[in-house]
């Protein structure tokens, strides 16, 4: 994988919350900041997905700008925290379909949805099926409710 490193001058791992690197095109986090935002455009992604809502935790109002300047694309999907549906899963899937090939940077509030859509996604496109490789570490920190255990079973 891409010393990210190198590209931006410190860790990304150790600068944005919940930062999980999935390949060399695919890696997930919680909210990133505007600096890291610049940060992430400079490593070489080419677009954000945001699936946290317009009112989470540290929303960046302005976020879709941001992303622009930082020359990425910006892609936006509201999913209420409580209320996870198949119909968000499948515009996920359709975008990330559709984006095959770029380097993408996937965030929500805290990593918990980002990590629940991945572990979808790795599931259902790209056909891994060992619960080792879809294990991630904040799922592990995450106590999901009834809500997402159930989207869990889409």
């Amino acid at each position: 994988m891409q010393n990210i490193s190198r590209d931006i001058g410190s860790s990304l791992e150790t600068q944005i919350f919940n930062y999980i690197p999935i390949n060399d095109k695919l890696a997930t986090s919680g909210q990133p900041t505007p600096i890291q935002i610049d940060a992430i455009g400079a490593a070489g992604y080419d677009c954000i997905i945001n699936l946290a809502m317009h009112d989470s935790t540290d929303a960046l109002y302005e976020e879709g700008g941001m992303v622009s300047e930082a020359g990425m694309n910006y892609f936006h999907i509201p999913v209420p925290f409580e209320a996870p549906t198949a119909e968000h899963l499948r515009l996920f899937l359709n975008l990330m379909k559709a984006l095959d090939g770029q380097k993408i940077w996937l965030h929500c509030a805290y990593n918990w949805r980002a990590s629940a859509f991945i572990n979808h996604y790795k599931r259902k496109v790209l056909g891994i099926t060992s619960l080792e490789e879809l294990e991630m570490l904040v799922l592990q920190q995450w106590k999901p409710d009834k809500a997402w255990l159930m989207f869990f079973e889409l």
